[in-house]
């Protein structure tokens, strides 16, 4: 068992939950309103140092009555020592956690696809919104268990939402990567981002 899991217990009691040993990867659940004061713990104190934050991810299972859980996958680069913190919350309640982006900056677009595909909600993040489906997108969260494989609209419907989708309404040029490309868009789109302004979400029946 990873010697961290010992130091959380002493450091932080009965805000430190069960642990195991998985595949040669050790993971320790926290309680979540204790998680950003772990993973800060985790990161600052001498002898853990885990810098990195490889990832986060969210499991939901075929099981209805076990939770879904929120996955941290930090590193400590200099020990090269890993460790998965994961937080339990329950699917009928409420499906919300702090944000770790002020721990560390990549968490940002890490909560936001997490958001956007099982809908779990990131506490005190600095512009949480939908990355990898558009804003406006209906169906709901596509790697949530209860999602249909095929999606909740017909292909015609949801050809006709993407096609209506309107990327400039959400985002500024540098997200659409549009400056190698900018001779190329509607004279109307260039003035408008030039003049930072954004347009309007079309109007969805």
């Amino acid at each position: 068992m990873n010697p961290s899991v010992a130091a959380l217990r002493a450091t932080f009691g009965s805000a430190i939950g069960r642990a195991m040993e998985l595949c040669g990867d050790t993971i320790v659940y926290v309680d979540r309103a204790h998680l950003v004061d772990v993973l800060r713990w985790l990161r600052d104190t001498p002898g853990q140092a885990y810098d990195y934050l490889v990832d986060v991810t969210a499991v939901e299972y075929r099981d209805r009555e076990r939770p879904l859980e929120v996955v941290y996958f930090l590193r400590a680069l200099a020990r090269v020592a890993d460790l998965r913190v994961k937080v339990e919350l329950d699917p009928a309640g409420e499906l919300a956690v702090d944000s770790v982006a002020s721990l560390w900056a990549g968490a940002n677009w890490l909560e936001r696809e997490v958001y956007d595909m099982f809908g779990v909600t990131f506490r005190g993040h600095p512009d949480l919104r939908r990355i990898l489906m558009w804003e406006t997108y209906a169906e709901g969260y596509p790697l949530r268990k209860d999602f249909p494989l095929r999606g909740r609209f017909s292909r015609a419907e949801q050809v006709r939402q993407a096609l209506n989708a309107n990327p400039e309404a959400h985002y500024s040029l540098e997200e659409l990567s549009l400056a190698d490309v900018q001779a190329e868009l509607p004279p109307d789109m260039v003035d408008r981002l030039r003049r930072g302004e954004r347009g309007t979400v079309p109007h969805s029946e």
